[in-house]
């Protein structure tokens, strides 16, 4: 029934949004039709006169420019349709993801009173009552010491024992656990206080808990884990959920509670998504624990009186005193292709109403780089599709390249057009959005799909509704998810939009821990931080794979001070930095690459040898231009070679603009910069500088088809192939 209730919304919203967008194209269009038809009949007067009023008719063009601004209202009209349909469509994810949280949790419940009611009946309730005894030899032959425990009784020199029923227990049992757990003290010279508790809610079974370690055979226990089992593939159907019930009634008959292991604290205190907890001492920095009312968290600090955990989700349920559960792993993501297309948070969890995620890996958040031994060279392109960086600073398989400038500079917008150049290349693209507004996620995801790109992209989002410690952990989850593709031999685009936000979260979340600040009140870690997150990105030797990640991590400035704290530290851990000037972006320039402050330190050794031929002097150009601009900025008497420097400076930087979603092949960059370097464009004005290169890739593709597969191998160009392609370009402009 619910389902069909997300059927009968989502048709209704879909019916709204037609009636919606069909009213608003009549509200457009209405006034422009009426004023085309106007127009049309005081041109049909005026070609009836007998007295000429112009040689060529006025009307003959009064409907071309009535049609130019129809069209370009039309495309308005059409954008506006667009968002609402996106809007629409965000909204029946929700409405779907509600729906189907809904009846998971009514499922869970219907679970519960169906097995208390089941085990509270005969044959099962004297099963489990015959076998307590059994039961308890097989925990008693179980229980040791932990090094928590041991540590307790330093301290204390008494461990609390815990003996937990469904109902009431026979003497012997009680006796038998007594002397077991004083025999297993009296090796470490301890003492024991023994504590009997009845709890219905267990439904059957005991549980026996020894300091902070629990050893539970009861039903509850099994229970617990039949919802995980739940949660992992939800139950969204009458006819699935009457399936489950009906397997689990079909076992009940020879049903055995397994004896679980795990342990047990407390929470203490509870601030700002901050959770201080005392017992699980032997847990381990990074391990995920689970509270009572199901949200989980992060062990981030370890001290000797308490631990600090973050929480992912929302602590509101989480109450002081309430009981923890340590799981015995290290916080994970799910990998695997099935990923690809998803936008997920930042514990690997589907955000888009898409429906759930079946993967059956995955990998720890944090994990160690490859060592230097396992790298191979970085050498191999990886072809961004944007003219400047591509020539300028070209980027290799395996490197990190800093995208560093201030805000709304086009920072973003590079590493868009570098997922969307990647398709039908084979690689993998994971686009990490931190802090950033849904709205404009949601913006990305429909472009990355208009130009087939979510196909092989998957979006890692921690928006900035969220917490500090989903933000925090967002990037190594996106690295892990990454780490999957690249040990298997395949290739990896990963972007981090942007690490400035990360910084700031984690800075939150130290100072919430009580951890002494540094530097700018940033945590003395925080280099740490993002080398120990940027240092997994490798191109990985052909012994390991041959697999590789390529890590653009983005960094925020304010005015333009690359020098300050957080840019300064990844700067010195990335491979080169593309610095994108906000003056150049207000000329006009896009992208707005600073020739001078933007490098790669792997240069030409990630460049194919044609693009390294055509753009060996491309930077000294650039710069030399730059200098005479500045020079002659204030001076108005400009010899003539000064002059003709500036002019072919000038068609270099409207060269290398370039439009969004525009990217372009390798051959097509060093055609245009052959063409441009060589006098070709010099005739040409700089508004027309568009046209022209269009053009001039049409002509080859067209015209040239062998010239063209020559420039497609990327080989370095001869002597031959120089001449034939100044003929060509020759023969193009003959036809312009």
């Amino acid at each position: 029934m619910e389902i069909q209730y997300v059927l009968i919304n989502f048709l209704l919203l879909v019916g709204i949004l037609f009636l919606v967008a069909r009213k608003l194209i009549i509200k457009i269009f209405r006034g422009r039709r009426e004023r085309i038809n106007m127009q049309l009949d005081e041109a049909e007067l005026i070609e009836n006169s007998t007295a000429p009023v112009f040689e060529e008719p006025v009307f003959d063009q009064l409907p071309f420019e009535e049609s130019e601004e129809l069209l370009q209202e039309r495309a308005e009209a059409q954008a506006k349709i667009e968002q609402i349909q996106a809007f629409g469509q965000r909204e029946c994810n929700e409405i779907h993801r509600n729906m189907i949280e809904k009846v998971r949790k009514q499922f869970s419940q219907l679970l519960k009173d169906e097995v208390k009611e089941l085990f509270s009946k005969e044959p099962y309730l004297t099963r489990l009552r015959d076998k307590e005894a059994q039961r308890v030899e097989e925990i008693l032959s179980m229980i040791k010491l932990t090094p928590g425990d041991m540590s307790y009784l330093h301290m204390h020199k008494v461990l609390y024992v815990t003996l937990t029923s469904a109902h009431p227990l026979e003497y012997d049992i009680i006796k038998r656990v007594d002397q077991a757990t004083k025999d297993l003290l009296a090796t470490v010279n301890g003492k024991t206080s023994l504590w009997i508790k009845e709890d219905p809610e267990l439904i059957g079974g005991l549980r026996l808990r020894i300091g902070d370690t629990v050893y539970d055979a009861t039903v509850a226990e099994e229970l617990y884990h039949l919802e995980k089992r739940v949660n992992k593939e939800p139950v969204t159907t009458d006819e699935a959920g009457k399936e489950l019930l009906e397997e689990f009634s079909k076992i009940a008959g020879s049903f055995e509670p397994k004896i679980h292991t795990y342990q047990l604290g407390r929470v203490m205190q509870l601030s700002d998504g901050i959770c201080w907890m005392d017992g699980i001492a032997d847990t381990m920095y990074g391990e995920v624990v689970e509270f009572e009312c199901g949200e989980s968290g992060m062990v981030l600090d370890i001290q000797p009186d308490r631990i600090g955990c973050v929480v992912f989700g929302s602590y509101e349920h989480i109450e002081t005193g309430s009981r923890v559960r340590r799981l015995g792993r290290i916080a994970s993501v799910p990998v695997g292709d099935s990923l690809l297309g998803r936008v997920v948070d930042a514990v690997g969890k589907p955000i888009d109403g898409e429906g759930h995620l079946y993967t059956r890996e995955k990998r720890p958040i944090e994990c160690q780089a490859p060592g230097i031994l396992d790298r191979a060279p970085v050498s191999e392109p990886m072809h961004t599709g944007i003219k400047a960086i591509d020539a300028l600073v070209p980027i290799g398989k395996g490197q990190r390249e800093l995208i560093i400038g201030d805000r709304q500079t086009g920072k973003s917008a590079i590493a868009i057009d570098a997922i969307i150049n990647q398709k039908g290349k084979g690689t993998i693209c994971i686009y990490v959005a931190i802090g950033q507004k849904e709205s404009t996620i949601a913006e990305i995801k429909e472009r990355l799909q208009k130009y087939g790109a979510m196909e092989y992209t998957i979006i890692v989002a921690a928006t900035a509704s969220g917490s500090a410690a989903t933000q925090y952990i967002a990037p190594f989850a996106g690295t892990a998810m990454a780490e999957y593709f690249m040990h298997n031999g395949r290739d990896v685009l990963i972007v981090y939009d942007d690490l400035s936000k990360h910084a700031v979260a984690y800075r939150e979340l130290s100072l919430l821990l009580h951890r002494p600040s540094g530097r700018e009140a940033y945590p003395g870690d925080i280099f740490y931080l993002h080398s120990r997150l940027l240092e997994r990105s490798a191109h990985l030797s052909e012994e390991f794979g041959g697999g590789s990640i390529t890590a653009l991590p983005i960094i925020e400035t304010l005015a333009g001070d690359i020098s300050a704290y957080i840019p300064t530290n990844v700067i010195s851990i990335t491979d080169g930095q593309m610095f994108l000037e906000s003056d150049l972006f207000h000329e006009g320039q896009r992208p707005a690459i600073n020739v001078g402050l933007s490098v790669s330190r792997v240069g030409s050794a990630a460049q194919t040898k044609l693009m390294k031929q055509m753009a060996a002097s491309l930077r000294t150009k650039l710069a030399q231009y730059r200098e005479l601009a500045d020079f002659t900025q204030l001076g108005s008497d400009i010899d003539e070679t000064t002059r003709q420097a500036l002019d072919a400076g000038a068609r270099l930087m409207e060269a290398l603009k370039q439009s969004r979603y525009q990217p372009l092949e390798d051959w097509q960059q060093a055609l245009l910069l052959f063409a441009v370097s060589e006098g070709f464009a010099d005739h040409v004005e700089l508004t027309e500088m568009d046209r022209f290169e269009k053009g001039l890739y049409s002509f080859f593709t067209v015209q040239c088809p062998e010239l063209t597969e020559k420039l497609k191998s990327g080989q370095k160009a001869d002597g031959e192939l120089i001449a034939f392609l100044k003929e060509a370009i020759g023969e193009y402009l003959k036809r312009v």
